[in-house]
C-alpha cells in the first residue's frame, strides 16, 4: 500500500465543522504539521474533503 506525507498548510480558522473534524481524524492538530499516513480508502477519502488545505506528497 502506498504510504503519504500530508501537511496542514492552510488554518481550519473560518472552516465548517466537518472540515474540522476531519482534520482532526487525520491527527492534524497545528499549522504546518507532517504526518505520514497509509493510503487506505479511508485515510484518502478524508485527505481529498480537505485537499484544499493540506499539501500531499507520495513517498
Amino acid at each position: 500500500m502506498k504510504k503519504y506525507k500530508v501537511t496542514q498548510v492552510r488554518s481550519a480558522i473560518n472552516r465548517p465543522a466537518r472540515q474540522k473534524r476531519t482534520l482532526v481524524a487525520l491527527g492534524f492538530k497545528k499549522l504546518n504539521q507532517t504526518r505520514e499516513m497509509e493510503g487506505t480508502p479511508q485515510i484518502l477519502g478524508m485527505i481529498d474533503k480537505v485537499k484544499h488545505l493540506l499539501k500531499v506528497e507520495e513517498l
